[in-house]
């Protein structure tokens, strides 16, 4: 199992050797000011922070205000170990989005326990969000994760400066594959289409099923013509697709509508969609089996 991975975030040495040494078996970082941090999880995937409150130029509060504000980080818990132990600042830490607050000095043992908690937490967080986000027919991404996901990457390009495209595909003629065979049959050839575009996917690509027989592909650093090379990989590899019905073959065709999106100026992923579907409809009204790039 992949190790987690802990921020502490102290100006004093002497305390980030030690939690250091007591979270021996996590892999730490560290971090001797606010604004290290915050760059520090911007490029590393942090599950949880330990973080002082009474810092220079950018105290722990801060820290957690800028954490909560970025949806990249929002959800990273956060766990304020400090030697104020005034009702008030207990108060704030909560607030404003603090998951645990512990003053120093700490019990060891009880620290380690307080981690462990949330390091759980977390994990039946990311189980139940990914529950929540599955279409449970396909197994890819439904609607609504791709909503969430969508803005996340578009923020992540615009601040890499990075391209962005999407392919919207449609199955042609699939009323008259449930009319003609049942909704069995459409079923399994929603299933089998879903699992080649699984087959196809990069490790850094969201493919989710948008509706009924509809699919969107977001591609990070791609452009309108590296989706529009994939999107035709996509129609050929259709071919190959047989659906065993009633002693014979059932083929398939689809047709697909590509996207480029505005890294700079669009500030959601609602004016690419519209664009990949003008051009889906353009290529359905143009034959069918075909891509089209808007």
């Amino acid at each position: 199992m992949e190790n987690k991975t802990i921020l502490i975030v102290d100006d004093t040495i002497a305390n980030l050797d030690i939690l250091g040494e007591l979270l021996d078996g996590y892999d730490v970082i560290d971090a001797t000011n606010g604004s290290d941090a915050l760059e520090i999880v911007q490029e590393e995937k942090i599950d949880l922070i330990l973080l002082d409150i009474m810092m220079p130029h950018m105290d722990g509060f801060e820290v957690c205000q800028r954490l909560k504000k970025d949806p990249y980080t929002e959800d990273i818990p956060i766990i304020f170990i400090t030697a104020m132990s005034d009702e008030d600042s207990i108060e704030k830490a909560y607030d404003i989005g603090g998951s645990d607050y512990v003053t120093k000095p700490f019990k060891p043992k009880e620290l380690i326990a307080r981690v462990k908690r949330e390091l759980k937490l977390v994990a039946l967080q990311e189980e139940l969000k990914l529950l929540a986000s599955i279409d449970p027919m396909t197994k890819l991404y439904n609607r609504r994760y791709f909503s969430k996901a969508s803005e996340n990457m578009l923020d992540l390009a615009k601040r890499e400066k990075k391209e962005l495209a999407l392919i919207m595909v449609d199955i042609d003629r699939f009323k008259n594959i449930n009319d003609t065979y049942g909704h069995d049959t459409g079923d399994d050839v929603i299933i089998a289409f879903a699992d080649m575009l699984h087959q196809m996917q990069r490790e850094s690509d969201i493919i989710c099923r948008f509706g009924g027989e509809e699919f969107v592909i977001l591609m990070p650093e791609t452009d309108s013509d590296g989706a529009s090379v994939v999107a035709h990989k996509i129609k050929e590899k259709t071919h190959n697709i047989a659906i065993e019905i009633q002693n014979k073959s059932l083929s398939f065709t689809v047709s697909s509508g590509v996207s480029s999106i505005k890294v700079h100026d669009e500030k959601t992923i609602q004016a690419a969609l519209k664009r990949a579907d003008e051009a889906l409809y353009e290529a359905k009204q143009n034959g069918r089996d075909r891509v089209c790039v808007h």
